[in-house]
């Protein structure tokens, strides 16, 4: 009999400050479970809204408040690499994205998840993430802000 697959609930929110005409991403380098470069990105608390989870997350990975959040239909899964001892029976998440624009202000960062962060343009935003989905989920957030300018 096959077991079900458990997916964690997630959302992939692509922060940005808006300077003029010109838009820098906030990337995060990550170091719990793993080691690169990222956007705000964290599991849904149970009965948690995914619109509070997005508030929250960039809350507590940014130290500022989310303002102009945008839901996309976008929505993916991944597998983890390897097990995570913290997420017992949990192989990968399932991410729904958002946007989410801040104030250009001195990042506080979660020191337990990320070491740095970057506000970086489109350009330098994409070569520096990890990830493919989230390259991709980048894209669709730049190509949205540059048709709503």
């Amino acid at each position: 009999m096959k077991s079900k697959e458990n997916f964690r609930k997630a959302v992939f929110v692509v922060v940005y400050s808006k300077l003029g005409n010109k838009i820098k991403y906030l990337l995060l380098k990550r170091k719990k479970h793993w080691k690169g470069w990222e956007f705000t990105k964290g599991g849904i608390e149970s009965g948690e809204k995914f619109l509070n989870a997005v508030k929250r997350e960039v809350f507590e990975e940014t130290g500022r408040k989310a303002k102009k959040i945008r839901k996309f239909k976008i929505h993916g899964k991944y597998y983890y690499k390897k097990k995570i001892p913290d997420r017992n029976g949990i192989i990968g998440q399932e991410y729904s994205l958002y946007s989410a624009e801040i104030k250009k202000e001195k990042i506080k960062i979660d020191k337990k998840e990320h070491s740095n962060y970057k506000w970086l343009n489109f350009s330098e935003a994409e070569k520096k993430l990890t990830y493919r989905n989230q390259k991709r989920c980048l894209k669709i957030v730049n190509n949205w802000l540059k048709n709503t300018k």
